[in-house]
């Protein structure tokens, strides 16, 4: 994914870091633009993984937020032209951030196990069938560029001190109500997620922006209350925070099937 900032172009995670990128975003915000990858970048990924294997899964941002998805199967189908041997599958995650991350994770653990592709695609789908987002945004002075609600709308809200609490669901963020504060946001995605998971075991990832300092405050509170299989700390990419802004924290996790633990600590 492509930035536009101080007549730059800067390729998300790869040329420049999440931090970097938001100090950018801070000095001037209005001149911050983004962009999908382009097709010519996804030929180019392709060719260098061909070089290692003949089976490529790509897990994609939801096909509702961006044309993602739609220019990595187009650019896949051609990549086949190109060298039909090698077997390309584009899996839509259905959602974003983190949620997509642990998704992509299953993937990579089912690959390494030595699974066959359609193995390693159905792990990829049994975790997005189960994988959830909360998040709260601190501020919504620029969720208007998600194209959600009017910019007027955003800087009234803004001025209210209203702090937006979503889920994700669909393929879409969905706005579940809103706080005066962030101890109140915390308290609302913590409460969402004990309902969710109850007493399983759950894989968590926390995600804030430009916040790491509350972000590890609300990793110690999910380590202590819940049996995480997994706890990560991560920042939202600098496209997420061009919507969400600065601030933002917010929980991606799926409850893992006491079941299937079992049965394999049994093997």
């Amino acid at each position: 994914m492509n930035f536009y900032a101080e007549d730059k172009v800067y390729k998300d995670w790869i040329d420049v870091t999440p931090r970097e990128a938001y100090a950018i975003f801070l000095k001037d915000p209005e001149s911050f633009k983004t962009s999908a990858v382009s097709p010519g970048d996804c030929l180019q990924a392709y060719r260098r993984i061909s070089e290692r294997t003949n089976n490529i899964l790509c897990v994609t941002l939801s096909s509702k937020l961006s044309a993602v998805y739609d220019i990595v199967q187009a650019s896949a189908e051609q990549f086949k032209n190109e060298l039909p041997e090698i077997n390309i599958e584009v899996v839509d995650s259905r959602t974003a951030a983190a949620a997509q991350g642990l998704i992509t994770l299953a993937a990579a653990r089912a690959a390494e196990e030595g699974k066959s592709l359609p193995e390693v695609r159905g792990a990829a789908e049994e975790v997005r069938g189960k994988v959830t987002i909360a998040a709260f945004m601190d501020t919504v002075r620029y969720i208007y560029r998600s194209g959600r609600i009017p910019k007027v709308a955003a800087m009234a809200g803004s001025m209210l001190n209203i702090r937006p609490v979503f889920t994700f669901s669909s393929g879409v963020p969905h706005f579940i109500g809103s706080v005066r504060s962030k101890e109140r946001g915390l308290e609302r995605i913590l409460k969402f997620m004990r309902k969710k998971v109850g007493q399983n075991p759950v894989h968590v990832a926390v995600m804030h922006v430009y916040d790491e300092n509350e972000a590890e405050m609300l990793m110690e509170k999910v380590s202590s209350e819940f049996n995480c299989a997994e706890l990560w700390l991560t920042e939202f990419s600098p496209l997420m925070g061009y919507a969400c802004g600065t601030g933002t924290l917010g929980l991606a996790f799926y409850p893992e099937d006491r079941a299937m633990r079992f049965h394999q600590s049994d093997d």
